[in-house]
């Protein structure tokens, strides 16, 4: 018997009557690996979320973004995406590292369509494949056990109006963040980031740090 359900699931199902359409969907749209529907619409995507659980049990959904083909199906049965330089905290890595278990949510948000990935993850500092991302410093591949696609009805309709433009790009420097400016963080920031703040314009306050988000500057 399928385990893709637990005994809360089935509670709520058997309150709304649909049970027997869960255990139907479950049938004709949960698959365990890539199929020739998926892997263009997942690799066309600049951007997806991340689920993962900390050591306390609590999930973690961060935002992962980059170019187009920022996930490559490297096989029926495997994926691969970068970690890029974040804010340090290393949250969606050390959750990993911890508990292989993740989630992927891929939506296109003008069509609209999402499909979901369920699998575990497995970090490597030397893969093959960083060469292929530049800015990335370390590769996680995926073993997919479940992927797919759910109804799109609540999906907002928006349009892309640009690409950020802290995405690495090959033979370019990405420009460095505001937020090391911050005058609280001077002291903690990693030696490759001494002398930035100076370069980026000096030390701000968080609360101008603040009003820079606002205004989509940071």
């Amino acid at each position: 018997m399928s385990d893709f359900y637990s005994q809360q699931h089935r509670q709520f199902q058997n309150l709304h009557d649909t049970h027997n359409l869960a255990d139907r969907l479950q049938q004709i749209i949960v698959e365990n690996q890539v199929s020739e529907q998926h892997q263009p619409f997942i690799e066309s995507r600049d951007f997806f979320f991340l689920t993962t659980v900390d050591h306390r049990g609590y999930p973690t959904c961060s935002y992962k973004g980059g170019n187009p083909g920022l996930v490559r199906i490297l096989d029926p049965l495997t994926l691969a995406f970068p970690n890029y330089d974040g804010n340090g905290m290393f949250l969606s890595m050390g959750n990993i590292q911890g508990n292989a278990k993740i989630g992927m949510l891929f939506i296109d948000f003008e069509t609209p369509h999402r499909i979901r990935v369920h699998g575990d993850a497995f970090i490597q500092t030397d893969d093959p494949l960083l060469y292929e991302y530049p800015g990335a410093d370390m590769i996680v591949r995926v073993k997919i056990s479940e992927i797919f696609i759910n109804c799109p009805r609540y999906i907002h309709r928006m349009h892309r109006v640009e690409s950020s433009k802290y995405v690495p790009q090959e033979g370019k420097d990405a420009p460095a963040p505001q937020w090391k400016r911050i005058n609280a963080l001077q002291d903690a920031l990693p030696a490759c980031d001494q002398g930035l703040t100076e370069k980026l314009g000096g030390t701000i306050t968080p609360e101008e740090y603040g009003a820079m988000m606002i205004n989509g500057e940071g």
